[in-house]
């Protein structure tokens, strides 16, 4: 019963949120979805891990739109954040890396919208980051180990030897693609979603107001 209340509730605050203007929603939709796109160009590499993953904190617009505007707004935001960077930048990795970003980014904050929706307060939305922080980290390890990896590999024409080098120069426990992912894309998907959410619990109370308005 606790569990069918809880789903009545998201039900509830997602049809209360649709009814929200939709021209209103599509503004600032599209506003964050620039914003994500345009700090996505700025983008780090992070001591001990393989200079393919980059660190950026493009992750905070939609985190933002998913808390204000619901989970299915941030998901939004991430796709048009990574075809936005797709046709205006171009892409250095046949768009294998736009996918990974979208599919990780859609994950983490469709889970920490979906359970602020639950509660909108400092608790739930802790909780959100939290839980969306575990589940991105859990399906970079199937997606990459899986489809990302390989599908790179064949689309840029590169042994997976090469990708495994690249990371084993970055960190000398990096021997194959487990351990890729082992040392590698988990730990940095777990620092990422860490830092995403840091920052997100610092700024969304003084924007609130804006992106509710």
């Amino acid at each position: 019963m606790k569990d069918l209340t809880i789903f009545s509730k998201v039900f509830k605050e997602t049809k209360k949120i649709s009814e929200i203007s939709t021209t209103n929603r599509m503004v600032k939709i599209s506003v964050l979805s620039v914003i994500a796109f345009i700090i996505m160009l700025f983008e780090v590499s992070v001591p001990l891990f393989p200079g393919f993953l980059k660190m950026d904190l493009s992750d905070v617009p939609p985190l933002l739109g998913a808390f204000a505007l619901g989970p299915l707004a941030g998901v939004v935001i991430e796709l048009i954040k990574n075809l936005l960077h797709v046709v205006i930048r171009g892409t250095y990795t046949a768009a294998v890396g736009e996918l990974s970003n979208f599919i990780l980014g859609a994950i983490f904050v469709f889970t920490a919208g979906s359970i602020y929706i639950i509660k909108k307060d400092k608790k739930h939305a802790i909780i959100g980051m939290l839980v969306g922080t575990i589940l991105m980290s859990l399906a970079g390890i199937l997606t990459n180990y899986y489809i990302i990896i390989p599908f790179y590999t064949k689309a840029m024409g590169l042994p997976l030897n090469t990708i495994i080098e690249m990371g084993t120069v970055a960190n000398p426990r990096i021997i194959d693609l487990k351990t890729m992912i082992i040392y590698g894309v988990t730990p940095f998907n777990i620092i990422k979603g860490t830092v995403i959410s840091v920052v997100v619990s610092i700024i969304y109370k003084k924007l609130s107001p804006i992106l509710h308005n």
